[in-house]
């Protein structure tokens, strides 16, 4: 019975579940483990103010897709300059590449960890052999469902701190009461933090994976009249479209804001792990996942230990597709190619073959002599310069009434959207300039 609900409960989520989760990929996790070890609980307060700014932005990429029916990059190629969408992806590809292998990285050197007797780079070849048959082969509906269910990999941060007996107390002044000081470093940490939870591939997934939801729907429609039977028994067919549409936007707005929640919570209480854990012992250098997990495991416990990582190897199985799955939408739909994941491979191969090809650059990584704080670095850079532009560009399309009709945004959604903006930009300047002007 409980599983029956759980399964029920799932399948009534969309998107944005999948790409709140996403957001925790082990790239995240370094960064929430790096804040939680160097600053202990300071950095708490961060959840509350990102919570609202994440899911204002992901909303309007929703709307977007479920409105227009196709993603970011189509959109953008039709209403945009074309030296637009060169510069995005000029950006945005690379970026994504060295996310994955960072990732994929990750994921090698914890499970290294738990199996010390394999070295990580067999185990990176296995985990990106496993996800390429995943994604190509499993259908479309298959596939959403798998990265659904991986989401629950994610509860397993929520155990951890509970181990550590934090004061609670404490927990709760530092959440309500941000202290921010002039230190360079800790701002350097806020500005990280919103990048890694702000990311500019998070707008793309959403938007397509939405626009594929609707064609789904359509499919539906069109076979069994389900429209007449959701709309009820309005006569006229735009009554019941406009409630059609009044639904999926409610629908919609649920998924995303609790896709968010669920990236926000996670990312609370690893801050929370890293910081009652880590911080009070002296432990305040971690760059890795790896190293935080070896660091829990004498102060917290071989079953914090565990847990932990467990968790990234989960996360990591969850944002890889999702990051190959957007390069993939963001190249296919720049060059006009006909594709998605709903095809299967001998009907969509330019679509599928780069995601092979992003996944095995990612890999590639491994033997550059890049590692997985270098790919980091870099990708938060080329985040950080783009992220501004693209909530620009949305900003605008969600408030065009010739593509979004009468479901553009809410003064509200501007005033979110706006705050983010502003923020992003300030984001980026200063990781620019602690990055090349200002390394003392």
């Amino acid at each position: 019975m409980m599983w029956r609900k759980v399964k029920k409960f799932f399948s009534a989520l969309g998107p944005g579940l999948v790409t709140g989760a996403s957001d925790d990929d082990p790239s995240g996790i370094a960064t929430y483990s790096q804040a939680g070890a160097k600053y202990g609980l300071a950095t708490l307060w961060t959840v509350i103010i990102t919570f609202p700014l994440m899911a204002a932005i992901q909303e309007m990429c929703a709307r977007i897709g479920l409105v227009t029916s196709v993603g970011l990059t189509t959109t953008l190629k039709k209403h945009y300059p074309r030296p637009v969408l060169y510069l995005m992806i000029l950006f945005s590809v690379p970026a994504i590449i060295l996310n994955i292998g960072a990732d994929i990285a990750s994921m090698g050197a914890v499970a290294n960890l738990l199996f010390p007797s394999v070295a990580p780079i067999w185990f990176s070849l296995v985990f990106t052999a496993l996800l390429l048959i995943v994604i190509i082969f499993l259908p479309y509906a298959k596939f959403v469902n798998v990265l659904k269910y991986l989401c629950l990999v994610l509860l397993l941060y929520i155990i951890v701190p509970f181990l550590t007996r934090p004061d609670w107390s404490e927990v709760l002044h530092h959440l309500f009461l941000p202290r921010i000081t002039a230190d360079r470093e800790q701002i350097g940490m806020l500005v990280a933090i919103l990048g890694t939870t702000i990311s500019p591939y998070l707008f793309f997934w959403q938007t397509n994976m939405v626009a594929e939801d609707v064609k789904v729907i359509r499919k539906q429609v069109m076979v069994n009249k389900r429209m007449i039977i959701v709309a009820g028994n309005e006569a006229d067919p735009r009554a019941r479209e406009k409630r059609v549409m009044g639904l999926l936007l409610q629908k919609m707005g649920l998924d995303v804001n609790l896709g968010m929640l669920l990236s926000n919570v996670i990312m609370f209480f690893i801050i929370l792990t890293a910081g009652t854990a880590l911080f009070p012992k002296g432990v305040r250098n971690i760059e890795t996942v790896e190293q935080a997990a070896q660091a829990l495991r004498p102060v917290a416990g071989d079953l914090s230990y565990l847990l932990f990582a467990a968790g990234v190897i989960g996360t990591g199985a969850l944002a890889i597709p999702v990051l190959g799955g957007c390069l993939s939408y963001i190249v296919s739909e720049a060059l006009g190619w006909k594709g998605d994941l709903d095809k299967k491979f001998d009907r969509a191969k330019g679509f599928y073959g780069v995601i092979i090809v992003a996944l095995l650059l990612g890999l590639l990584i491994n033997y550059l002599g890049i590692s997985p704080v270098q790919a980091l670095l870099y990708t938060a850079l080329l985040y950080g310069v783009t992220s501004p532009v693209i909530i620009a560009i949305i900003l605008h399309l969600a408030n065009n009434k010739k593509i979004m009709g009468e479901h553009t945004n809410s003064r509200w959604s501007n005033f979110l959207g706006g705050i983010t903006l502003i923020l992003m930009t300030l984001s980026a300047v200063l990781l620019v300039y602690f990055q090349f002007f200002n390394r003392s």
